[in-house]
């Protein structure tokens, strides 16, 4: 196994014009890590643009004249569609390939994240973040299916938590960025316009770059074909031998319990970091009476730390696999170990008052939350290539009933108590859930359908 940037040799594959290859032994290309930093960028973005109206949200509820009921039916506007729309988006992708569908997503979000800078009152606002959840539902699912079909098995682990680290990388850069261009501007809506321009220019870059198949992508030669390709056909032969049959629907996924616990997991995994995501500049605004700047620098450290423990979790995984450890071994103690850290953390900030102590609590909960970035190799190892994106839309979609059911729980809570010590014990119920989820999910096998 290599790691990212690496070159690795394989003297059985012979020089082709294609190759590069030198003295009869080719040296395999990276384009697969290329294409997945591609796809790290894309995300952050993507986080950026959704988290934004977050960053604002102290300007933006105050121009609005909005109470925290509303605040929370605003935060939660784009979960609705973009959870409705998993589904459908996934089985889209495993029609037409991901390449069209991600580059789709592209256009139509920037456009919606532009339009959101236009809104003159709560209702336009919330139709535009309805349209915003529409465009983006085929990022993440298109990702999981990339991951499929570019990785080798021993690598996907990387793979998920490289495409998935986006989301704190782009929620910590975003509060910098938005703080930074609501400064430059005067305005949280010329800030939104930049974002969703350069949102498009995302999309061509992924168009260019990004192909259904490595031997579809002009950068691949033989080895890393090669390579790739072999790690596919030892799945496909274990899948025979399973009794998997090739492309299916969702339904005959419903019987089986790992089908469950993977969206359980995700579900509660999402309840925390969209809570924090969606309510935590808030939290650190009205709780913790951080200014704008301070929420900038706030969020970025505490998402930053989600970034960095995303991507050690993810190298964690394929090494200590790589080293002959079962799946089950390594995804359920360090799945299991990073929830019980999370509960402990949540816990711990609903009791502390010092604002800084606050701060460092919750980055320990990113930094470990985030390892259940994991997660996104799950549907690939249990409906393998062919169904991972109708199951990684599934899980998706459970996963944004929490994104759009906890910034409307959030609001009726602190509306009600006008604190956020319950909201924050809410968080602590959904990491339970998660907790539970990750270690009753069997990531050993696909299942037989």
């Amino acid at each position: 196994m290599s790691l990212p940037g690496t070159e690795t040799t394989d003297s059985s594959i012979q020089d082709s014009p294609r190759t590069g290859a030198r003295d009869g032994v080719q040296r395999r290309t990276n384009v697969r890590w290329k294409l997945f930093i591609l796809l790290l960028i894309l995300v952050t973005v993507n986080y950026l643009d959704r988290g934004s109206i977050s960053v604002a949200l102290p300007i933006i509820q105050k121009d609005f004249h909005l109470p925290p009921e509303l605040v929370g039916l605003l935060l939660s506007a784009f979960f609705w569609t973009y959870a409705l729309m998993q589904i459908p988006v996934g089985w889209l992708i495993d029609k037409f390939g991901p390449r069209k569908i991600i580059t789709a997503s592209c256009f139509g979000w920037g456009a919606a994240t532009a339009a959101s800078g236009l809104a003159g009152g709560f209702l336009s606002m919330f139709i535009a973040r309805l349209g915003i959840g529409v465009t983006e539902a085929g990022v993440m699912p298109s990702g999981g299916k990339l991951n499929a079909i570019w990785m080798h098995s021993k690598e996907r682990g990387r793979g998920a938590t490289i495409l998935d680290a986006g989301a704190p990388l782009g929620a910590g850069v975003g509060g910098l960025v938005i703080a930074g261009l609501i400064a430059a501007t005067g305005s949280w809506r010329w800030s939104f316009i930049i974002a969703g321009a350069a949102t498009v220019l995302m999309g061509l870059a992924v168009y260019w770059y990004v192909r259904d198949t490595p031997r579809q992508h002009p950068g691949v030669n033989e080895a890393e074909a090669a390579y790739i390709e072999a790690s596919h056909a030892a799945e496909d032969a274990a899948a025979e031998r399973a009794g998997s049959r090739g492309r299916r629907g969702l339904l005959p996924y419903l019987k089986f319990r790992s089908f469950w616990a993977m969206c359980l997991g995700w579900l509660g995994f999402n309840g925390v970091f969209y809570g924090l995501l969606t309510w935590g500049p808030l939290y650190l605004s009205e709780a913790k009476h951080f200014n704008l700047s301070t929420i900038g620098w706030s969020t970025f450290v505490i998402f930053g730390a989600g970034f960095v423990g995303e991507i050690l979790g993810g190298t964690l995984a394929d090494k200590w696999i790589s080293r002959g450890a079962s799946a089950n071994k390594v995804m359920r103690t360090l799945l299991g170990t990073s929830s019980v850290i999370v509960v402990a953390g949540l816990v711990g900030v609903t009791l502390v008052a010092d604002p800084l102590t606050a701060v460092v609590l919750l980055s320990v909960v990113l930094f470990f939350l985030r390892w259940v970035g994991l997660f996104w190799g799950v549907p690939a190892t249990l409906g393998g290539r062919t169904n991972a994106g109708i199951l990684g839309g599934a899980m998706n979609f459970s996963g944004n009933i929490s994104g759009f059911v906890t910034p409307i729980v959030v609001g009726l809570i602190v509306g009600a108590t006008g604190s956020f010590t319950w909201a924050l014990l809410y968080f602590v119920g959904a990491a339970i859930i998660m907790g539970v989820s990750v270690l009753v999910l069997n990531y050993n096998k696909r299942l037989p359908v």
